[in-house]
């Protein structure tokens, strides 16, 4: 079980040390576009420029192949080439079925495992040079597809309607419980489902003239990065070369309110990182609830401080969230073997 655990993370980080280069392309270019653009009242990150519009769509180019980069490659880590596309079809279509990342894994693992096991079927002689390049992949898309459009997708859909009518009746009640839950749901997947449900209801109140939700998500928006950065720089040898790269791309994501730079950290080791980052970002919105921290824009981290009432309390917020995180998820990893160091990094 222990060795099966192992190469199950070898897996992760194989996909993970693909991916880090593209969360860092659109994470930087769209950090540049917005921080350079501002944050205005109501509208959240308005680009307007031409050159910083181009600046974004690189970015958001880049983001849209990250599920489809990590899935792929957790699929070739399993299956070697023949596991590849299938992998990259699964991400594309975790991406349409708004899976996010943990449908990523999910469709890697499939398309591995599956193309895996079809490499062992013992074939004709003169079928055995087509089954790499054509029969296995054929069959293994045809199979992963119909997994995530038939078994994941509905799901997921009921799950975001259910979770955005449990927020509704939660928002009369305990603004503190609410901002907790909210918190919670923003890290838990970093862009996905769950965050995405969060942040829309966040938004959807400021619409209403109320924007003390949306400043609890705010700060929990930007603490899963931040936390990831700074675990990185407080004990880096629990962090391969790889990993430290991303967490100092995290920090400059956190600052603009992008969550999606904690992904290569929970990607890899999601066992301990996203109950971590989940923790931070719920104490951090619970404090912001409590100090009435209000966020006049639909975006989260530093980046909209000037559309933030009480900011005092913004800031002591995010710092509290950030210790919370960065400590919790530093307990909880071990030292990586010093022969791992650079073994799960992307060859030169």
């Amino acid at each position: 079980m222990k060795e099966e655990l192992k190469r199950l993370r070898e897996y992760l980080m194989t996909g993970v040390s693909y991916m880090i280069p593209i969360v860092v392309i659109g994470g930087v270019f769209i950090a540049l576009s917005i921080a350079l653009s501002g944050v205005q009242e109501g509208q959240g990150a308005v680009v307007t420029n031409p050159f910083l519009t181009k600046l974004m769509d690189i970015g958001s180019a880049s983001f849209s192949l990250m599920v489809p980069v990590l899935a792929g490659f957790i699929a070739y880590a399993i299956a070697d080439r023949p596991g590849l596309a299938p992998g990259l079809v699964g991400g594309v279509l975790s991406n349409n079925i708004k899976a996010g990342f943990l449908g990523g894994i999910i469709a890697g693992l499939l398309a591995g495992y599956i193309a895996r096991w079809i490499k062992g079927w013992k074939v004709n002689k003169n079928l055995r040079p087509i089954m790499p390049i054509f029969v296995i992949p054929l069959l293994t898309s045809l199979a992963v597809g119909l997994l995530m459009l038939l078994v994941i997708g509905n799901p997921i859909a009921s799950l975001m309607s259910s979770m955005t009518e449990g927020l509704k009746s939660m928002s009369s009640g305990n603004s503190v419980l609410l901002a907790i839950v909210m918190g919670a749901m923003i890290a838990f997947d970093m862009g996905g489902p769950v965050n995405k449900v969060a942040f829309m209801f966040g938004s959807a109140m400021i619409a209403e003239g109320i924007y003390t939700v949306m400043g609890p998500v705010a700060v929990a928006i930007c603490i899963p990065p931040l936390a990831m950065g700074v675990a990185t720089l407080l004990a880096p040898k629990k962090y391969t070369r790889a990993e430290k790269e991303a967490g100092k791309g995290a920090l400059a994501m956190g600052l603009i309110g992008i969550t999606e730079g904690a992904i290569p950290f929970a990607a890899g080791d999601p066992l301990k990182v996203i109950p971590s980052i989940v923790t931070g970002s719920a104490v951090g919105a619970a404090i912001a609830a409590i100090g009435k921290v209000g966020d006049h824009a639909p975006h989260g981290g530093p980046i909209v401080l000037p559309v933030v009432d009480n900011r005092v309390m913004f800031i002591i917020a995010v710092l509290v969230g950030i210790a919370v995180a960065a400590i919790m998820v530093n307990l909880l990893k071990k030292e990586v073997p010093e022969e791992e160091l650079d073994d799960l990094e992307v060859e030169d």
